[in-house]
């Protein structure tokens, strides 16, 4: 079990990729909350040894996702919130990286969280694919799918 230091340490650290990674896949805010909270429970009750920092965050990543996983699956989910009330509150360095944002969180979940994992939080086809429990090619699959989805979906937004 981690010491009370070493967990609010870890939490603070890692509390905005797991926000991020469950944002990505439940679209709510509040289903996200709950996802980290469970996340984050479950890191302080595991008496797992962790080997390093990077075993640390693969294993909560892991954990996020089946979290998410589980809170698509309940029936007391609600639908998420309006995206937009969400995306008001982030601030952007330029106009089309809310655009980008918004076309990302557009595409489905298990599109969402390979461009997440891969490009944001920079792990590998492998790694991501070990993270999300599925075949590296699956990941590779969803990566080319979810690019092509994001370039029609921002090409056809600039020629409007």
């Amino acid at each position: 079990m981690l010491s009370q230091e070493r967990f609010t340490r870890t939490a603070q650290k890692y509390m905005d990729m797991i926000f991020r990674l469950a944002f990505s896949y439940l679209k709510s805010r509040e289903d996200a909350d709950d996802a980290v909270q469970n996340t984050l429970l479950a890191l302080y009750k595991t008496d797992k040894v962790f080997d390093s920092d990077e075993h640390m965050k693969a294993w909560l990543i892991r954990v996020t996702v089946n979290e998410c996983k589980k809170i698509l699956r309940s029936p007391w989910r609600k639908r998420g919130e309006p995206l937009e009330d969400y995306e008001n509150t982030l601030q952007f360095k330029e106009p089309q990286d809310r655009d980008l944002y918004a076309a990302i969180m557009a595409l489905d979940a298990k599109y969402r969280a390979v461009i997440v994992l891969y490009y944001y939080e920079g792990y590998s086809i492998r790694e991501t694919a070990q993270l999300l429990g599925v075949p590296p090619a699956t990941v590779g699959t969803r990566l080319a799918r979810a690019r092509q989805q994001l370039k029609f979906t921002l090409t056809e937004a600039e020629r409007l």
